[in-house]
């Protein structure tokens, strides 16, 4: 198919798990009666974002995947005929977790999962101390409407993961996200830092020649103000639509994918890549002899 309709659900979440999880079919519904034949939800919207602190009772709000909430999703996407792009906390097995999206095709069907590869340690995001490293590589979906490639989050800011998975034949790159300011930030960094946030994911679309769709949270927690903003970007970077930052949104909006041909035909860059000179990208720093 060469257009394809792409929901967004920004949210704000609770403690409860299950009111979550509603909340977020209901969200879903709503895309769809929109349109939508794709959706993608944020990170980890089952809960709050719970790594603001290191607490071992978070530990329980894991889940096997598939599980308990794909099996519910996976209904919700064969009765709507959707996709649905679902972020959870996977319990892989005593004492090992991810943090995992899974992906269901329009008639419910399981296709599969990624695991977050960059797991980020900064004060109020202490994913190091709940997430294992993901260990699937970076992974591509054929699904009913469009080939999809998802990656997570702190994935954003590396252009190499991007890269490897539209090398793998993505159509749309989407980024499942949970990321605010500091409520006793300034507003001109509140800008610097939504600004760069964007523009690395812009980057990722020009690079490459593909659509990319970021889905963020919004609400306060825990010092936390998440700062939504959510978007689709063309193949050449362009703002096809960003939500607002403090809203919970549902938008939807239609992707001509024929544009990757268009931007990569006249802006070749993946044809002019000099693969045979990249062989130190795979050291942490040149500094050795």
């Amino acid at each position: 198919m060469s257009k394809v309709k792409v929901g967004i659900v920004q949210m704000s979440c609770t403690a409860d798990k299950q009111q979550n999880l509603q909340k977020a079919i209901v969200k879903v519904r709503e895309a769809a009666q929109k349109g939508a034949q794709i959706v993608c939800l944020q990170e980890l919207f089952t809960s709050l974002y719970f790594c603001d602190e290191e607490n071992y009772d978070n530990f329980k709000l894991a889940e096997a995947i598939p599980g308990p909430s794909t099996d519910e999703l996976s209904k919700v996407a064969a009765e709507l005929n959707v996709v649905i792009i679902a972020s959870l906390f996977e319990k892989r097995a005593q004492g090992v977790y991810h943090n995992t999206t899974a992906v269901l095709d329009a008639d419910g069907a399981y296709l599969g999962k990624y695991r977050k590869m960059h797991i980020p340690d900064d004060p109020g995001f202490y994913e190091k101390f709940y997430f294992t490293p993901g260990d699937l590589g970076y992974k591509v979906f054929n699904t009913k409407f469009a080939r999809v490639g998802v990656l997570i989050c702190w994935d954003q800011w590396y252009p190499e993961a991007a890269r490897i998975t539209a090398l793998m034949g993505a159509d749309v790159l989407f980024y499942p996200t949970a990321i605010g300011w500091a409520t006793t930030q300034d507003e001109a960094t509140n800008v610097e830092q939504y600004n760069a946030w964007q523009t690395i994911q812009r980057s990722h679309a020009v690079a490459n020649g593909v659509h990319v769709v970021s889905v963020n949270r919004v609400g306060e927690e825990a010092g936390v103000k998440f700062w939504g903003g959510s978007f689709f970007a063309n193949p050449f970077g362009a703002i096809i639509h960003q939500t607002t930052h403090d809203q919970e949104e549902v938008i939807v909006r239609e992707l001509d994918l024929d544009k990757s041909d268009y931007y990569r035909s006249h802006w070749p860059f993946l044809r002019d890549r000099r693969i045979d000179s990249y062989q130190p990208i795979t050291k942490r720093l040149l500094d050795e002899d």
